[in-house]
């Protein structure tokens, strides 16, 4: 029998000094009721030093029937978690084949008991939903779980994203979680879970003992289960972030808010503002009837494009399903890239605050970091996702970070990210500047890129070691995946953490640089 090495005290969640193995054990035994839930408890029962246990149950060993009887106190026979489902950065799934309430109410048991165990304390979370059929059963569901395990509810309705991370610092909650799948189509669902301060619950920093805690134990009830408080924010968002407002001229924008919630908070921000809103899509319908909630897709940016073109507007934007991202179209319908506004904030947050650094995603155009070193800044350079983006940006107190995929991330904002707050700078520049848009972007269009191309690749890591040795003269790192840089073009390929896939970002000096390295580097990656 194989012997497991354990911590010699534990934290008991709710207790405030840790106990002995021997005292943890004993609460095992007399069927305590948080001890179905703690995380600690598999690691405990699963110890084993080959003498009997205590009334004469001997130590679990996987492969014996009768050592089992123990954990099977506390395993779900009836129905088993999807592991699948836990993600790099959040939880995601089909609704009702990978995902159902009988999971959402596990996931908010094991995230209570999660914080539980990391903090002492721990009094309450914050719940937000999108507007998919499926969101508000979730969301039911998932306040059980919580309430269950003994944690108060702040249930902030139908909201976006970005208003959970708000009330999470604006109010120092414990914790947050918002029912939603993002960007992609109606039949997803999923959560997106924040601690205190809005700081992201990744797969590294938690949703892992999350998935481990929802699999391994069954629901308790506490004999003093959480309350539920609802709770208006919206009022205090809106000044929020219009606190990020100056000097705004009436322009003329079109938004796409693609059925989903950017359609329930731009109304809210705009009537405080000079603008002329030209809305499409504003009706919240979870089925996204009109175009998938995606606006990385340039088929998704058809009906925007059109229509800043007919009414000559300004500027377009369009957000994803929980209006956490945006992307921007000039007045002339041309799509502009995320790197390109990267940079546009950048440069103008940096007049207020020189020196300042600023956080970007490798896949990023080489005018971000150039651009923000002209404007007295220092960039840099991070992985790919919105947890690393954060914590680089805590711990360089930077004060604003852009990503390729639309998500923009401000100081001022708790570190987290918001598509609305991105549209409300994008308009103090244009303001300030009185140029179009396609005006004040065009010393920025330098370079030429592909834009991110996948490859579906069965061993990712030996053709990224081919690629690093066709290439080896060239500059060399790891920080994602490979980057290799040459003096007049560059390129990243990484690897997908869901799908059997190689993501390629390459970018040259002209149009025919970059298309004859594409050709060179796609043969690699997709030859024998």
């Amino acid at each position: 029998m194989s012997n497991v090495t354990v911590k010699t005290k534990y934290r008991c969640p709710g207790d405030m000094y840790d106990i002995s193995i021997s005292v943890c054990k004993g609460r095992q035994r007399a069927l305590y009721p948080k001890c179905p839930v703690c995380h600690y408890r598999t690691e405990i029962i699963a110890v084993s030093s080959g003498q009997e246990e205590e009334n004469g149950v001997e130590p679990s060993n996987p492969g014996n029937n009768e050592s089992r009887k123990v954990v099977e106190l506390y395993s779900t026979k009836d129905k088993l978690i999807n592991r699948k489902i836990f993600k790099s950065y959040d939880i995601r799934g089909i609704y009702s084949v990978e995902l159902d309430e009988y999971t959402s109410e596990k996931i908010g048991m094991a995230t209570a008991q999660f914080l539980k165990s990391i903090k002492d304390d721990v009094k309450n979370i914050v719940v937000a939903r999108d507007v998919r059929p499926s969101s508000n059963s979730l969301a039911r569901s998932l306040i059980k779980g919580i309430t269950k395990a003994g944690i108060d509810v702040i249930d902030i309705g139908e909201v976006a994203t970005d208003v959970t991370y708000f009330a999470v610092g604006h109010y120092n909650y414990d914790a947050g979680i918002t029912v939603t799948a993002s960007h992609n189509p109606s039949e997803y669902n999923g959560f997106k879970l924040c601690h205190e301060k809005a700081m992201p619950i990744s797969f590294d920093t938690g949703l892992s003992e999350i998935a481990e805690i929802a699999s391994q134990t069954m629901l308790p009830t506490y004999e003093q289960p959480g309350k539920v408080i609802e709770k208006n924010v919206l009022d205090d968002y809106r000044r929020h972030v219009l606190n990020f407002a100056t000097n705004i001229r009436p322009l003329r924008v079109v938004i796409d808010a693609g059925n989903g919630m950017a359609g329930k908070m731009i109304p809210i921000i705009f009537e405080h503002l000079p603008c002329e809103l030209i809305p499409l899509f504003f009706n919240l319908d979870g089925t996204f009837p009109n175009h998938e909630p995606n606006p990385l897709e340039k088929k998704n940016l058809r009906d925007l494009r059109e229509m800043v073109r007919q009414t000559r507007s300004h500027l377009g934007v369009a957000f994803d399903g929980d209006a956490d991202r945006c992307v921007f179209v000039d007045e002339n319908s041309q799509v502009i890239g995320c790197d390109i506004i990267t940079a546009v904030i950048a440069k103008e947050l940096l007049q207020k605050e020189k020196g300042s650094t600023i956080v970007y995603d490798l896949r990023s155009s080489w005018v971000v970091p150039e651009e923000i070193r002209k404007a007295g800044g220092n960039p840099y350079r991070e992985m790919v996702g919105h947890s690393n983006i954060k914590a680089t940006m805590r711990e360089k107190n930077a004060v604003f970070g852009g990503e390729l995929s639309g998500h923009y991330y401000f100081k001022e904002n708790y570190y987290a990210d918001s598509g609305v707050i991105a549209l409300i700078e994008v308009l103090n520049i244009l303001s300030r500047k009185n140029v179009p848009m396609s005006n004040l972007i065009a010393p920025l269009k330098r370079y030429h890129a592909t834009g991110e191309i996948n490859f579906e690749v069965e061993d990712k890591d030996e053709k990224i070691k081919q690629i690093a040795e066709h290439f080896k003269d060239g500059k060399v790192d790891y920080l994602d995946g490979i980057t290799i840089e040459y003096k007049d073009w560059w390129f990243n390929v990484r690897k997908s953490n869901t799908e059997p896939l190689l993501r390629l970002n390459l970018e040259g000096k002209t149009r025919e640089i970059m298309e004859h390295r594409k050709e060179q580097v796609i043969d690699i990656i997709q030859g024998e």
